[in-house]
């Protein structure tokens, strides 16, 4: 059978047929994973990408349960891994690097750098002092010669946009690095970065990862078009929505805001709040959806990025074996355009229903000055 390829997220053959063995969790025959092209790389990668943020003191520090999700996920055949310098302060890197011992051949290995790492200045951002360094510091935990995927976790508004794409550039030709990208970057940033690395030679983003939702549409308005646009791969995280996708917060029933992810922001979870009272709304009505395609709605959130044309390949970011292997359990859910015709009428394209954590905030919208000019200058006359 012949592969087809295509410039961003067509679906690719597998190169090998595995015969998946059916999970002791669950009834249901898995399909073979497919795989995509990743942007203009040449990388192929499967459909589902194996984040891990959750693996380390920050979420789940047994390092041999987390070295156990990451061979499950290879058997059963996600070839791609994702992480970052600044999981649990480094040590998600020491833990894929440890499990991918004797299988890094096999692996698209991605990471990403921005966030401050220890004490002390000039321990963040994507300038060339710290970009250099923090590669050669991802590539020791990592246990690895070289990176497939490094990516800016956040836009620095303090660095010239030449400066970052130069130093990549640089890491690039050194062998250190396969291919760089982007993470929760405004669609302008991406088209700036596009035509500054035109006009100067140096190598581009290959790739954008952006949040993703059932309940955080708002990509699709701008950034995805861009990204399909420029051939640029996309990988999306938080398909859950922070927990919100789980089916663990309902409406009407008490959130304890003093345990788990409502703890570290109370606020979000609280259902007094109309932002938090709409979620748990849409959230009664997608649990409809899932039910009659026979899947849970955790298997409904995964399934629906992956099925919009720009998107590459859907992070999953489990902290436990169980919530790896109910992902991996809805690998053959596919929504028909009935099912997706539900959801748009739910959450209409393009909008979100409260805007992702922990996604990138402009220094326009967080600093006043930026918005207001100074006080003896705000009249017409």
């Amino acid at each position: 059978m012949t592969s087809r390829r295509g410039r961003t997220g067509f679906d690719l053959e597998p190169t090998l047929n595995r015969n998946l063995a059916r999970s002791s969790h669950s009834n249901r025959e898995r399909s073979t994973m497919r795989y995509r092209t990743l942007g203009l790389t040449g990388m192929e990668v499967s459909a589902y990408c194996l984040g891990a943020m959750m693996f380390g003191h920050e979420g789940n520090g047994d390092h041999e349960e987390c070295t156990w999700m990451i061979h499950r996920a290879l058997d059963e055949g996600i070839n791609f891994i994702d992480t970052a310098d600044a999981y649990s302060d480094g040590e998600s890197e020491v833990i894929v690097g440890k499990a991918l011992r004797g299988r890094r051949d096999a692996v698209i290995l991605s990471t990403k750098g921005y966030f401050q790492m220890g004490e002390g200045r000039n321990r963040s951002g994507s300038s060339r002092r710290w970009l250099v360094q923090a590669v050669d510091e991802s590539l020791r935990r990592l246990q690895t010669d070289w990176i497939d995927l490094y990516q800016v976790h956040r836009l620095d508004e303090r660095t010239a946009i030449e400066e970052t794409l130069g130093v990549l550039t640089d890491l690039v030709r050194e062998g250190k690095v396969r291919a760089f990208g982007c993470s929760s970057f405004p669609a302008e940033a991406v088209v700036d970065a596009y035509y500054t690395a035109e006009r100067l030679g140096l190598t581009r983003f290959r790739t954008e990862q952006p949040p993703y939702s059932l309940l955080t549409r708002g990509i699709e308005r701008a950034i995805l078009p861009t990204c399909a646009r420029l051939g640029m791969g996309v990988l999306t995280w938080s398909p859950l929505a922070w927990g919100f996708l789980t089916g663990k917060y309902r409406k009407g029933q008490p959130v304890d805001l003093q345990a788990g992810r409502a703890a570290l922001r109370p606020a979000s979870f609280d259902p007094q709040r109309p932002e938090v009272a709409a979620k748990l709304d849409a959230v009664e009505r997608l649990i409809e959806v899932a039910g009659r395609l026979g899947c849970t709605l955790p298997q409904l959130a995964i399934a629906f990025p992956i099925a919009h044309p720009a998107v590459t390949s859907v992070i999953l970011g489990p902290r436990t074996r169980d919530q790896l292997v109910s992902a991996l359990d809805g690998s053959s859910v596919v929504l028909d355009d009935e099912a997706l015709d539900a959801i748009d009428e739910i959450v209409p394209p393009g909008t979100n229903v409260y805007e992702p954590d922990h996604a990138w905030e402009p220094a326009a919208l967080s600093q006043p000055s930026r918005r207001r000019r100074p006080l003896e200058d705000r009249r017409a006359a």
